[in-house]
């Protein structure tokens, strides 16, 4: 993508004043208080449903973590108070496994004012093998709140084998699921809740029915800053995921860029190469382990899979992906790319022009753009081959 289609909106042009003003330590810190906004906005996520639905076990899919490690799964309530799971990596990222509605020691009259549903961003109500009146109460409840909420209907694998044990040669899938979605819609319109975000999902088939669309309905429905870091927190189960992260990742190359630029154009000795190597090191780490590439993420993905670390790192290509990166490296990795850092600066003065009459500063913009643009390629491409090759059944 060309770079001038990246500058564009608000943000570049309160960015850009601040240079064209000869005030770069206000464009620094206009970047940086931008770029902690991102890293720093919190997301409270509350799972909520009747006993023995799922709720733990759809916390514990998207945190990517097992039963172990993440919330306690069983057939009788096991949550007796809000519990709070934080993502083992964005740990401003909180999904609450909530009581039972419906259970001894949250009946339906006292259940909102016990579970604090004031404090969470959205709700996820789950309910497995049949629509239930408390699923309404709750709904209304999350509505008169002005918050948005998603119906998941979970174990539909247990129900799709039922159903074909059941029809046998008449079985037909996609049928099934339509009857199912449409039982819950009708249930909810019964009691005037319209267009409500129904989706069925089963978490232990991982990525499979309505596991896409809920993330991309989620997703499009939180405010910028949220939305950002619920992204970055997804786990790498499906390519579709692995792509909006690159976007998403991609789309603020040019303010670290940016920012590499403006500290290499202030008047101080040696800022600029530190900045840019600080910056390079740190978003490159970044990168690395937001596609599960680090290796904490390979040795889980190792005895999630039953691929060996040699197998998952066989079909990683970059040789910069594999292992820790320091700024020995970093710097290796500049000396190669220099000449076209230059002529990108080049490019860039004459497309660009709020980076025209700084020198300096174009060339620490274009070296620091193509290394991040290019390194967060490689890493999803990475991603995407040592996801293809985890998924490969056992000869």
């Amino acid at each position: 993508m060309d770079p001038q289609e990246e500058f564009s909106g608000a943000e570049v042009q309160e960015i850009k004043s601040y240079i064209q003003d000869g005030d770069l330590s206000g464009a620094i810190e206009r970047i940086k208080s931008y770029l902690e906004s991102l890293e720093n906005a919190t997301l409270n996520i509350a799972v909520t449903g009747e006993s023995g639905t799922g709720k733990s076990t759809f916390i514990n899919t998207f945190l990517d973590l097992s039963d172990e490690d993440g919330a306690k799964t069983g057939v009788v309530e096991t949550t007796m108070k809000p519990e709070a799971y934080p993502h083992p990596k964005y740990r401003n990222v909180k999904y609450w496994d909530l009581p039972g509605i419906g259970t001894p020691n949250f009946k339906a009259e006292d259940y909102l004012h016990k579970v604090h549903f004031a404090n969470y961003d959205f709700f996820i109500i789950i309910a497995s093998e049949r629509f239930r009146e408390c699923n309404i109460h709750l709904a209304q409840a999350v509505q008169a709140m002005k918050k948005k909420f998603y119906f998941v209907r979970s174990k539909i694998g247990q129900e799709m084998y039922s159903s074909k044990k059941k029809k046998g040669k008449t079985f037909h899938e996609e049928t099934i699921l339509e009857e199912i979605r449409e039982d819950c819609l009708k249930c909810f319109r019964k009691e005037n809740i319209n267009n409500p975000a129904v989706f069925l999902l089963d978490c232990l088939e991982k990525g499979k029915y309505d596991y896409d669309p809920l993330q991309e309905v989620m997703e499009r429905e939180l405010p910028k800053q949220k939305r950002y870091v619920f992204l970055m927190s997804l786990p790498n189960i499906s390519l579709s995921a692995l792509e909006k992260k690159m976007e998403a990742l991609r789309q603020q190359i040019w303010k670290k860029a940016t920012l590499s630029c403006a500290a290499a154009a202030l008047p101080i000795p040696g800022l600029g190469i530190a900045c840019d190597l600080t910056i390079l090191v740190k978003t490159m780490r970044e990168y690395q382990t937001v596609f599960g590439l680090d290796e904490g993420s390979l040795n889980k993905l190792c005895q999630l899979s039953g691929k060996s670390m040699s197998n998952l790192k066989s079909v990683i290509k970059s040789p910069q992906v594999i292992g820790e990166l320091n700024k020995e490296i970093v710097i290796k990795m500049i000396s190669k790319g220099t000449m076209g850092a230059v002529m990108l600066a080049e490019h860039l003065k004459s497309s660009i022009p709020m980076f025209g009459s700084l020198a300096a500063g174009g060339l620490s913009y274009a070296m620091t753009y193509k290394m991040l643009k290019g390194f967060l390629l490689e890493s999803a491409q990475d991603a995407q081959r040592v996801l293809i090759k985890a998924s490969e059944d056992q000869v």
